[in-house]
């Protein structure tokens, strides 16, 4: 009996029943594939031995099995932040001050384990999430997962077990990219408040459920960013693995909507600074915010839990 995978949450993928421990996580990617119009959980039936390597993270004693870590980051600046445009799904790159801010960003999770990423299909919020990990203590590799053809997928196969168990998965999904801003993407948001108001602006940029002209809502962007969220990301957690995802303002916000139960009023003022990760623990059904952790010099940060402390200490004596 054959398993089926969702990846990048449009493609579902047949996986024989002879996918093991010996195989390589790209190779579990069947050249089978079938559009899928709906979200679906079944990316949470990866096992541990196909999709992660656990020799550096679960094998050390560092949490129960119904406790895992979520890291949520807002991605550096981009360089139309820096010119304070209207970027929605534009595609655009990090500032250096969005590089330097993704680094620190890695110093602040340094020592929180890492088993599977997640992120928006925008080169922001990616190279937000491989940046920071260049600054994690496990110095394992992210790699990105590619399924969208099956050339894509028979040429990124990687074949070394070794390099494999040093590698974590990246998936990218379009669930998490911004909000869609219509017709205001590329404008100055200054030239616009001046051509169309400041309250109408305010309005199109912080009302819970109106939209600008073409363009999502935060309730619309929600609907889709917190749907992922519970199909693909939160068995993950219910699993016992580690995850960081790396996104965008609304769409970040519209989780942590989820995960903290704001009203629709609440979320339309809840402001997330770039580059800054935040942290909460999953633990018998429940989500935990934990705020943001301050640097790898502090060495309270990582005692939110005993399992985390644990953890940084062992990964200390690894590296000695």
């Amino acid at each position: 009996m054959s398993a089926t995978f969702i990846l990048h949450g449009c493609w579902s993928i047949d996986v024989p029943p002879a996918v093991g421990s010996s195989r390589l996580f790209p190779k579990l990617l069947s050249p089978l594939f079938t559009y899928n119009h709906k979200l679906h959980p079944v990316l949470a039936s990866i096992s541990h031995s196909s999709a992660v390597d656990h020799t550096s993270s679960h094998s050390i004693s560092h949490h129960s099995p119904t406790e895992s870590s979520l890291i949520l980051i807002r991605h550096g600046e981009s360089m139309w932040n820096e010119k304070n445009l209207f970027t929605g799904c534009c595609d655009v790159p990090l500032t250096r001050k969005g590089v330097e801010e993704a680094i620190e960003a890695g110093k602040r999770i340094t020592y929180i384990p890492v088993d599977m990423i997640f992120t928006s299909c925008l080169i922001r919020a990616q190279m937000t999430a491989m940046l920071a990990m260049t600054q994690h203590h496990q110095k394992k590799v992210p790699i990105v997962t590619h399924n969208e053809s099956e050339r894509a997928t028979t040429w990124s196969q990687v074949y070394s077990e070794r390099t494999t168990k040093q590698s974590i998965p990246v998936i990218t999904t379009w669930q998490l990219n911004e909000r869609m801003y219509g017709d205001l993407q590329g404008l100055n948001k200054k030239e616009t408040a001046e051509r169309y108001g400041k309250e109408q602006v305010h309005e199109w940029r912080r009302s819970y459920d109106i939209s600008p002209p073409n363009g999502e809502s935060l309730e619309m962007c929600s609907r889709r960013a917190v749907a992922y969220f519970k199909d693909f990301i939160e068995p993950q957690l219910k699993s016992g693995k580690h995850v960081l995802v790396a996104a965008h303002a609304n769409s970040l916000r519209s989780i942590i909507m989820y995960l903290d139960r704001l009203t629709s009023q609440e979320v339309t003022s809840l402001e997330l600074s770039t580059g800054i990760p935040l942290l909460y623990i999953y633990k018998e059904g429940k989500f935990s915010s934990r705020g943001s952790p301050v640097g790898p010099t502090e060495t309270g940060v990582y005692a939110y839990t005993q399992s985390l402390a644990v953890y940084r200490q062992q990964l200390d004596e690894m590296s000695r």
